[in-house]
């Protein structure tokens, strides 16, 4: 029951988008490659969105360096927080101790 998706490289996928850019309709466009019109519409859609990193595969978008760099400290302020809770939670718990591991 389990059907194989299919996969499309970017140049057919960018064929098909100059297809229908040529004056075809995304019905016919679909018929002549064997394909889902709905699939060739969102096709174009992304073509027309970002032309220079559409269709990056796999669901990975090509990002600019300044993106990657953004994402990097994203990752990396979600690391120091988290770092800081836990110290919070430990001067919590060793301030509730009353002294017992004050050395005295």
């Amino acid at each position: 029951m389990n059907k194989e998706r299919r996969k499309y490289d970017k140049e057919f996928k960018i064929m098909a988008v100059d297809l229908m850019n040529s004056g075809k309709t995304s019905k016919q466009v679909g018929l002549d490659l064997g394909i889902g019109s709905d699939l060739v519409r969102r096709w174009k859609r992304e073509f027309s969105s970002n032309q220079s990193s559409c269709f990056s595969g796999n669901g990975v978008p090509n990002l600019t360096p300044e993106q990657k760099e953004i994402n990097q400290l994203k990752r990396d302020l979600r690391e120091a927080e988290l770092e800081r809770d836990i110290l919070k939670k430990a001067v919590g718990i060793f301030s509730k101790s009353g002294g017992k591991y004050s050395g005295s």
